[in-house]
């Protein structure tokens, strides 16, 4: 197939679409090297109140419309670049670019991780590439390497920080003793954190992307909802300080396991040792650790969210679509699904716990805490009582455990409220024994 240029359309002029835009302008001449012939920004489709943003008035008016149709029909256009995010009416725009036979390229996890599955199946029936290297990591690689570089391996696991503004807020935290309140506070004065910062600190965003990374990964469908998911919110002084004297570090973890038929995919708060390499992933760089059986443990790290990092994927992608167009060699999604692969409810996950209760300051509550544990199948690995109150006769009391069933420590945490002697289970936190320094 000879084309003179090949014609992107663009769906939105945010942050990230405008500095999309300007790649293609301000870079014309090299990725036309890159390409094999030019790549022409065609036309640019917002919102009536998009045409007052500072990026439109430095763009020519003729690019852009506010109509669906008139976009849409433009022949010229050979991939469509999607950056308006959520679901609606970002589904119906891939829907129907692809099924007028346009490439798609879009750093939208939310959708990705909801209906992936179902677009990568309707760009292969209409022969079309559906592209999203900026949906997981911004800028980082992360996409392609599963989809090319790793495919000769069982990947057997993900361990990822995923979110830039989590581990911000926790580097302040475990950094400067800053309490949760205070460290988002300052996250948010400095532009990491949006004024609505539910999306990133409750693990939302972070489980989005995990959805996307295990579905690759495993080749089975993992639906946003099928991943349990906690936040950092809860997370206080005391356990960072408990934590570093443990040995330990506090992250969110975005983690996903395959063993046999089943997967686990989780993203909350864990400790892991402090000399792992993610302990050491510190402010607003992502990090993520990938084990194959043939290459072992490969990781991933850099400054995973902001324009540049998104735009640098996203223009990557629509380089990858126009080689090919230009090529005439089509772009057929590798998507196929294993059948037969269960997903792992959190009640049945192993691992160890980090206790830290409120009890009254007297002989024999220890024991009473032990028997609790005992009855439910769980074994305390140490348990320390760090400090007391001599007025209201209390102390706090830090236990560690060896690996135990998620169903088994609810319960026991269940019952261990209800005993006179505990005023509060203050916290609880899963631990990750992750390899690798």
């Amino acid at each position: 197939m000879n084309k003179n240029n090949i014609g992107v359309g663009l769906i939105g002029l945010g942050v990230v679409a405008g500095q999309v835009a300007r790649v293609l302008t301000d870079k014309a001449d090299e990725l036309a090297e890159k390409v094999g012939c030019p790549l022409v920004l065609r036309k640019v489709k917002v919102l009536p109140q998009d045409l007052s943003r500072p990026q439109a008035k430095q763009m020519p008016a003729g690019l852009f419309t506010t109509d669906d149709d008139e976009f849409f029909r433009d022949a010229g256009i050979d991939i469509v670049v999607e950056a308006i995010g959520g679901v609606s009416p970002a589904l119906d725009y891939h829907k129907r670019a692809i099924e007028s036979g346009k490439h798609v390229v879009t750093s939208n996890k939310e959708l990705i991780a909801k209906h992936g599955t179902e677009l990568l199946a309707l760009a292969r029936q209409h022969g079309v590439g559906l592209l999203y290297e900026a949906s997981v990591g911004g800028g980082i690689p992360l996409i392609a390497p599963f989809k090319h570089d790793l495919v000769a391996n069982d990947i057997s696991g993900i361990f990822a920080i995923i979110n830039g503004t989590t581990n911000y807020i926790l580097t302040m935290m475990a950094r400067e003793g800053m309490d949760f309140a205070l460290a988002l506070k300052q996250a948010q004065e400095l532009g990491y954190a949006e004024a609505d910062p539910e999306n990133d600190v409750e693990g939302i965003d972070a489980n989005y992307k995990l959805a996307i990374l295990a579905s690759l990964a495993f080749q089975t469908r993992v639906r946003p909802e099928d991943i349990y998911r906690e936040g950092i919110s809860r997370l206080t002084g005391r356990d960072f300080r408990y934590a570093r004297e443990l040995g330990f570090a506090i992250k969110l973890l975005a983690i996903t396991k395959q063993r046999d038929d089943s997967i686990e995919a989780r993203v909350h708060p864990v400790f892991i040792p402090a000399d792992s390499f993610l302990a050491k992933v510190d402010g607003v760089y992502n990090c993520v650790q990938v084990e194959g059986d043939l290459v072992g443990k490969v990781l991933f790290m850099g400054e995973g969210a902001g324009p540049g990092a998104t735009s640098s994927a996203v223009v990557a992608d629509v380089v990858a679509s126009a080689r090919k167009i230009a090529l005439g060699i089509g772009s057929i999604s590798t998507w196929k699904e294993v059948a037969g692969k269960r997903i792992k409810p959190m009640d049945e996950i192993e691992t160890q716990y980090y206790v830290r209760l409120n009890a009254a300051d007297q002989p024999g509550v220890l024991a009473q805490i032990a028997t609790v544990f005992g009855k439910n199948n769980i074994s305390i690995f140490s348990a320390i009582q760090p400090e007391s109150d001599s007025k209201t006769q209390t102390a706090e009391i830090v236990i560690m455990t060896h690996p135990a069933v998620e169903k088994a420590m609810r319960k026991a945490l269940g019952e261990l409220k209800k005993l006179e002697v505990v005023n509060e289970i203050s916290n609880f936190i899963r631990v990750e024994e992750i390899e690798g320094g």
